[in-house]
């Protein structure tokens, strides 16, 4: 791989990271600004039975779980984002869109942790009425995180067909690749 393309990679991956960052902590900033905590807010009414902006507070992880918890969650999104840069590091980024899933997870995690380390929990309020309420980073991780599967699995190799014996079974080898008969 090319040092231009190497470099080009990695200003995706944090312009990326960086959006991600700017969007959440600024969406989040408006929502404790102007919306009352637990009132949900429907701006577009026809929209009132799928999505409602409700300000929430969240000292928990995922879905609110483990509040008693919340003292280790800056350590583990700390740990989130190293593991995310080593794996970066290690094994490079050879597909454009792995740069995206990793700049969206990244992003995502630091916004995350910047409300933890800041306010004592994490600010929520994109209200999917058939999930818990959310927020841009946890919308950018979980995008992120999908991308990432869908790029695991493209490249997982294709098994050829192995020739089928008599009656589709296939047949017992030596370890020369001769049949046994």
């Amino acid at each position: 791989m090319s040092f231009v393309r190497l470099r080009s990679r990695e200003v995706l991956l944090a312009g990326v990271a960086l959006a991600v960052l700017a969007a959440d902590q600024l969406s989040k900033a408006a929502v404790a600004r102007y919306l009352a905590p637990l009132t949900p807010w429907n701006p577009i009414a026809a929209l009132t039975p799928y999505i409602s902006l409700t300000y929430v507070t969240n000292t928990g992880v995922a879905f609110g779980l483990f509040p008693q918890l919340a003292a280790l969650y800056p350590y583990i999104s700390l740990a989130i984002v190293a593991g995310l840069l080593a794996f970066y590091r290690r094994f490079g980024v050879e597909h454009w869109l792995l740069s995206v899933s990793l700049g969206l997870q990244l992003g995502g995690a630091v916004g995350n942790l910047v409300d933890r380390l800041r306010l004592g929990y994490v600010v929520d309020f994109l209200d999917i009425k058939v999930w818990p309420v959310s927020n841009v980073a946890d919308v950018c991780i979980v995008s992120g995180v999908c991308i990432l599967a869908y790029l695991l699995l493209k490249e997982q190799p294709k098994q050829e067909a192995a020739p089928a014996g008599a009656g589709g079974a296939e047949q017992p080898c030596h370890p020369d690749g001769q049949p046994t008969v």
